[in-house]
């Protein structure tokens, strides 16, 4: 059994080639991918259950790190091959001419009042692509279509104007992408902007099934594909060709002898 943390922090770093030596030293016993900017450290890393916690300890030994978010899964499978520490301009990339201030964020939710909050907001956002989307979501969530997240700041231009006095609720996958997107909603006027906290994953891992009001599976950046209640991997599959995640619905006969999707076929 290996066990995942995902993670990440925003803040302020110098000297990354000094700090990407440094954690592919802590973490050389596992795999995954880090990234570093001059904005923070966000990725996924994983390994046997005792060198995880090893690592994850060292780094939050770092005084950058000290209050670093991580949550914790589990893979019957090693979810990664190699450990990948890169340095980027972005931890979570926007590409906007001006990096949005990560002082003013959205008001964080925890997973138990999650269902509250979703309902006495004017519009629920998810903020993830319209891939991950696609395998599961929020009930009645509105999906803004993208297939990158740089792409996020022209549907808020586009879409949601009318909503800049009202509530907003926003969620993703682990919190990462709601913590840049809501920075970016507040520098453009929008007055009360919510976020859930420790993302998908989080409501995933505290919330009864009976309770939640999430429907499906969530995707994950590694080879377990999707996660379900309790972070149990879920039923989704990933296209040999074009690298899509399926769900059982999508399944074909080209697909199940390992040729090609019907996403595959569509863009022939």
């Amino acid at each position: 059994m290996f066990k995942v943390a995902t993670l990440y922090k925003f803040v302020p770093l110098d000297d990354l080639v000094a700090l990407q030596k440094k954690l592919q030293s802590i973490c050389k016993a596992l795999t995954g991918t880090l990234l570093i900017a001059s904005e923070g450290i966000n990725g996924t890393i994983a390994g046997l259950p005792d060198l995880l916690d090893d690592a994850i300890a060292q780094i939050e030994a770092i005084p950058s790190f000290g209050d670093l978010w991580y949550q914790y899964s589990k893979a019957n499978h090693k979810p990664f091959r190699l450990l990948k520490v890169r340095i980027k301009k972005e931890i979570i990339a926007m590409h906007q001419p001006e990096v949005p201030s990560m002082l003013r964020r959205g008001h964080c939710v925890l997973a138990s009042d999650w269902n509250n909050r979703m309902d006495q907001s004017a519009v629920v956002i998810d903020v993830r692509n319209d891939y991950e989307h696609r395998l599961g979501s929020f009930e009645g969530a509105l999906n803004p279509k993208t297939t990158y997240f740089s792409q996020f700041p022209a549907f808020v231009e586009q879409n949601l104007t009318p909503y800049k006095d009202q509530p907003i609720a926003m969620f993703c996958t682990g919190g990462i992408r709601c913590e840049k997107a809501s920075a970016y909603m507040l520098s453009s006027g929008f007055k009360e902007v919510y976020q859930l906290s420790g993302g998908i994953l989080q409501y995933l891992a505290h919330t009864q099934e009976a309770l939640s009001r999430w429907k499906g599976e969530c995707f994950v950046f590694d080879e377990r594909i999707s996660l379900g209640h309790g972070l149990k991997k879920g039923s989704s599959l990933l296209c040999y060709g074009c690298r899509m995640p399926l769900t059982t619905e999508d399944l074909d006969e080209n697909y199940q002898s390992g040729i090609r999707c019907k996403f595959c076929l569509k863009d022939k």
